[in-house]
């Protein structure tokens, strides 16, 4: 069995700059503007959507497929997740593009100018998923995180035909995407994931109410920020859990990430679904304290002792056995 984890893989080059960007704007020249900045310090980061998940699964031990598409500069991030157990092996080369980019500068009171590069990622949509099942065996999920539409959408449609249980992670495409693709995306899911406010924007763009939503998933899996997750089956009363105790937030980029790797690689323990929400929000705790979505460092025994600290020993007692190839 496998896991295969589809969606973005990119960079971040994040910059900083120590005036106010409004002191260089002239409101009467915006038509003819042209602007430079000698930013302080550039901070370049490994990140996408896919490759943190895959990262954080293989700091748990896990070996995830990465299924995404990359440019020639891949190479050294390449190198990265492998040494740390992610399969590279079906990532997608283009010949063309670089690997997608996002370049941020921001300035003391929270301004940000940027761009986001696709790049490669618009290659999404030509990967196909049966031949990658042929090499690394059944999957036990599919999932699908945010990436070009149309791969989502094809790699979604084929998990359907195919049989594959997949997993709905529409996450940041929910803003550029319409109702039918959402509805596509959504329906017949084993898992959809989402933020509140995510879930509150699938409901308006499918016209399908938070009931329905269920009825047509297995399970959907809420993350609350701060205040934790919530976790509703048909049927079933929800799970409602609170976030991993004594966090100090540094950075939250990737905290949602990480929480599926956790709860994801929980799962295909054969964990129950609150046991798996305990382990994803104590690996999110690590990403918040971090600056970075792949820059976390723990040991098997201080992950077991955080998640005794936050929800009981018994939890530790369950996730002990499961943590033995902590990377």
């Amino acid at each position: 069995m496998s896991l295969l984890i589809a969606g973005s893989i990119a960079t971040d080059h994040l910059m900083g700059y120590a005036g106010k960007f409004s002191d260089s704007l002239v409101v009467e020249q915006l038509d003819k503007i042209s602007l430079s900045f000698l930013v302080d310090d550039l901070e370049i980061r490994r990140g996408g959507v896919a490759a943190n998940m895959c990262f954080g699964l293989g700091r748990l031990g896990l070996n995830p497929v990465l299924v995404g598409s990359a440019g020639e500069d891949f190479a050294d991030y390449r190198s990265w997740l492998e040494r740390h157990g992610v399969n590279c092996s079906h990532v997608r080369i283009s010949e063309t593009r670089h690997t997608a980019r996002f370049v941020c500068t921001t300035d003391p009171t929270g301004a940000q100018i940027a761009s986001f590069y696709p790049g490669a990622m618009s290659e999404a949509r030509l990967m196909e998923l049966g031949p990658i099942v042929d090499r690394v065996g059944a999957p036990t999920y599919v999932l699908i995180g945010a990436d070009d539409p149309d791969g989502m959408l094809r790699h979604t449609q084929e998990c359907r035909q195919r049989g594959y249980p997949f997993i709905a992670d529409p996450s940041q495409q929910l803003a550029f995407s319409g109702g039918e693709l959402i509805r596509d995306l959504v329906d017949g899911a084993a898992i959809l994931f989402s933020n509140e406010y995510e879930s509150h924007l699938i409901e308006q763009k499918t016209g399908w109410s938070a009931e329905e939503i269920l009825s047509r998933v297995g399970t959907q899996v809420t993350t609350l920020g701060a205040q934790g997750v919530r976790v509703s089956r048909v049927g079933e009363p929800d799970i409602v859990l609170p976030a991993a105790k004594n966090v100090t937030a540094v950075e939250p980029t990737g905290v949602g990430d990480a929480f599926r790797s956790g709860f994801l690689a929980a799962v295909t323990w054969g964990v129950d679904h609150e046991r798996a929400a305990q382990v994803g929000c104590v690996l999110a705790a690590y990403v918040v304290e971090t600056v970075g979505t792949q820059e976390y460092t723990f040991t098997r025994d201080q992950f077991l002792g955080r998640l005794e600290e936050s929800y009981g020993p018994e939890a530790a007692k369950d996730i002990e056995p499961h943590l033995a190839l902590v990377r």
